[in-house]
């Protein structure tokens, strides 16, 4: 097997583990908050039964954090079809804001362990292109694990996507303490094999504290 597909193989692997993992816990977190709120729906009918009365603000309030969590978990099981069907086709037509925003989404649980905000941006302008979808999230993950360990607890880390004239940009900015972090080591040499196959460019630039993966409109050209 070629070593870079070797590298791609196992990184895919990972990730998609580390993602499918991180996407079972929330939704179990907010599977505890509906059984919690359940059981004290449980506890209300009882009391009415021994002849208290209900309270209707409290069943309301109940009711909405039932409906809250139910929201989000339907928010999650989105963001989990979107990043399955992202190995569908080797090479798509993909709108760029998209990924980056599921990628920021499915990242939100690491970010939060960490202390740091991650927040995309709203593209200028429509940002669409040809290019393999699970191996540019994969690569979008690892410059923003990158990130987040640079730049620190309380921080915030701005994502945009830029249209160019070859292509598009994916900046993330305002990367504190990130001339800090060992830039020599990144990206890694599995981060390499997928800008390769991307037939991307990644740039880190310590003083302006931003890393940025320029993308070719299409990687078939």
């Amino acid at each position: 097997m070629n070593s870079k597909w070797g590298l791609i193989g196992e990184q895919g692997l990972q990730f998609f583990g580390k993602m499918s993992a991180t996407i079972s816990h929330e939704i179990n977190n907010a599977l505890a908050i509906i059984n919690e709120n359940a059981g004290l729906l449980q506890d209300f009918i009882l009391m009415a039964e021994k002849g208290m009365p209900l309270d209707p603000e409290r069943l309301n309030s109940l009711a909405g954090k039932v409906i809250q969590q139910i929201r989000r978990a339907e928010g999650i099981i989105k963001n989990m079809n979107m990043f399955a069907h992202s190995v569908d086709e080797s090479v798509k037509s993909i709108n760029l804001s998209d990924v980056v925003e599921l990628m920021t989404a499915l990242s939100c649980r690491f970010a939060s362990m960490r202390g740091v905000t991650v927040e995309p941006k709203p593209a200028t302008l429509p940002v669409t292109i040809t290019t393999n979808p699970f191996f540019l999230e994969n690569l979008i993950w690892l410059c923003l694990d990158f990130a987040m360990d640079a730049a620190g607890a309380g921080n915030t880390i701005d994502i945009v996507s830029v249209k160019t004239e070859t292509g598009a940009q994916v900046r993330f900015a305002q990367v504190e303490d990130l001339a800090k972090a060992p830039l020599d080591k990144f990206p890694s040499e599995r981060g390499k094999a997928l800008l390769d196959t991307l037939k991307a460019d990644l740039v880190s630039d310590a003083g302006a504290g931003e890393i940025v993966i320029t993308l070719p409109r299409n990687i078939d050209i």
